[in-house]
């Protein structure tokens, strides 16, 4: 799988662990940055990642900051992103699995490295269900954003 990866200084070297880990699962990875700890700003990494997946670079995104939070609330301005900060494993099966979920934001400050590999194979090896209320949801979603765009 194509992913998209970015971190703003504070989930940086979270970010690096994670690179490599991305790379013996066998993914194909794309570093957006950042790429040391001088401090910057997380909204041009979940842009960067957005945009990514948007134009089809990557598949799915994988975002970090300090909480999450940050870089979570920042992805999900765009359209046909849909981003949750996960720092559990059923949150990132569930996440894909129900709400069809293409970027994970992770805190680095919150998740320790072993558990953040564990979220992000959880997360990479997930599917969306299909299921029909999962759908009818989804497109409920969709018209949200719909209906905001026009604004």
């Amino acid at each position: 799988m194509h992913i998209a990866i970015g971190a703003d200084h504070g989930g940086f070297p979270l970010k690096i662990i994670l690179l490599e880990h991305l790379k013996k699962l066998g993914h194909a990875v794309r570093d957006m940055g950042t790429y040391d700890t001088e401090p910057v700003d997380y909204p041009d990494y979940a842009r960067a990642v957005a945009n990514a997946i948007i134009d089809g670079r990557a598949e799915r995104g994988i975002l970090i900051c300090g909480s999450g939070v940050g870089a979570c609330v920042a992805a999900n301005k765009f359209p046909e992103i849909r981003a949750a900060i996960c720092h559990d494993t059923f949150s990132a099966h569930q996440g894909v699995e129900d709400d069809d979920m293409n970027v994970l934001c992770l805190g680095a400050r919150i998740v320790g490295p072993e558990l953040a590999k564990d979220i992000v194979t959880t997360y990479l090896k997930s599917t969306f269900s299909g299921a029909e209320r999962h759908v009818r949801r989804l497109n409920k979603v969709a018209e949200i954003e719909k209906e905001l765009i026009k604004r």
